[in-house]
C-alpha cells in the first residue's frame, strides 16, 4: 500500500550527522542481523531493502528510513541523488567489505542499502481499495522467496493486498523482499495469526460495504475448476502452506475450493506458481 507521495522522506542536502563505520562494530552488527534473524528485525521494527528498484519504490511511496547506508568512494549520479535527497534517521558511510556483506549476494558492493520502519500488522491496512478487493492469503508459506513471488503477482495483476497467516516464513526476510522485485513497498502486506481474524476483517467489511465477499481456496484436489469459479467481486484467494495445503479451518470457511487443470507428469505447482495463475485469471476476468 502507499505510504504517501514521497514527498516528506525527501529533503534538499544540509547539515547532517554522517556515521562512518570501518569495523564490525554494534551499530553493524544491528543491521547485520536483519538479514537472518527475523526476532530482531520485529524488536526493532526494522527491515533492510537492497537494490535499485525496491529502494526507488519505498522513496517513491514515502516508507520511513531509519538509515541510508552507502559504500566509500564515488556514487553514480542516481546514488548521489538519493543520499542527498532523502531524509533519514541515520546516514552511514560504510567500508566496501561491510556493504557487500549486507548487500547479501556474491555480487559487486552495492552502492546505497536502505534500512526501513516496519509497517504495523493491522488488517485495516488493506484499506477500501478504489478497485474491486482481491486479497490474497498464504497461510503458512515456509518460504520467503515464494512469499516475495506471490506478492509480485499480486501486484501485478490487481491484487489489493497479500496476508500471511500462521506460523510462517517472515516477509520481510530479505529474500522475500528480492523476490517480490519491490512488489512489497507497493501493496499492503500483513500478517496475523491464523484464520480467524481474516474471517472477521472479512465480515467487517461486507457489514460496512454490503458487497458479497467470496472465499476461494486453492488446491489441487479442488471440486471446481479455476474457469468456472467467479472472481470478479470482492474476493479473498486462499493458498496453502506448499507442503501439507490448505489447513482443515480454511477448507471448512472456503466457499469454493479451485483446482488448475494440468496435463503431463507434474502432480502439483508450486504455491507461488498456482496463486499467480489464479490472480491472472481474476485479471482476465476483471477485463484487465
Amino acid at each position: 500500500m502507499s505510504r504517501g507521495s514521497g514527498g516528506s522522506q525527501r529533503r534538499v542536502a544540509g547539515q547532517r550527522r554522517v556515521l562512518r563505520v570501518h569495523s564490525r562494530n554494534a551499530t553493524f552488527q544491528q543491521w547485520h542481523s536483519l538479514l537472518t534473524n527475523r526476532t530482531k528485525r520485529n524488536r526493532h521494527g526494522e527491515f533492510l531493502v537492497q537494490g535499485v528498484r525496491p529502494l526507488t519504490l519505498a522513496l517513491e511511496r514515502d516508507w520511513p528510513v531509519r538509515a541510508l547506508l552507502r559504500a566509500e568512494g564515488e556514487l553514480s549520479h542516481w546514488a548521489q541523488g538519493v543520499w542527498d535527497g532523502t531524509a533519514a534517521g541515520q546516514h552511514g558511510i560504510l567500508a566496501d567489505e561491510l556493504m557487500a556483506e549486507l548487500g547479501g549476494k556474491d555480487e559487486a558492493t552495492p552502492e546505497l542499502l536502505a534500512v526501513l520502519e516496519l509497517p504495523p500488522d493491522d488488517l485495516d491496512r488493506l484499506g477500501r481499495p478504489e478497485r474491486v478487493p482481491l486479497v490474497t492469503v498464504f497461510d503458512r508459506p515456509s518460504s520467503p522467496g515464494n512469499i516475495g513471488t506471490l506478492v509480485r503477482s499480486a501486484d501485478a495483476f490487481g491484487g489489493t493486498g497479500v496476508v500471511v497467516t500462521g506460523h510462517a516464513a517472515d516477509p520481510y526476510d530479505p529474500r522475500g523482499v528480492r523476490a517480490s522485485t519491490g512488489s512489497l513497498l507497493t501493496i499492503p502486506v500483513v500478517r496475523v495469526p491464523s484464520h480467524t481474524e481474516v474471517l472477521s476483517w472479512v465480515r467487517e467489511q461486507h457489514e460496512v460495504d454490503g458487497a458479497g465477499w467470496t472465499v476461494v481456496g486453492l488446491d489441487e484436489g479442488g471440486d471446481l475448476p479455476l474457469r468456472e469459479v467467479d472472481l470478479t467481486g470482492p474476493t479473498v484467494l486462499v493458498v496453502g502452506n506448499e507442503t501439507r495445503g490448505l489447513t482443515r479451518a480454511w477448507r471448512e470457511a472456503c466457499d469454493h475450493i479451485v483446482s488448475i487443470p494440468m496435463v503431463g507428469a507434474a502432480s502439483s505447482l508450486n504455491a507461488g506458481v498456482a496463486g499467480s495463475l489464479v490472480l491472472h485469471e481474476a485479471l482476465q476476468q476483471r477485463g484487465g
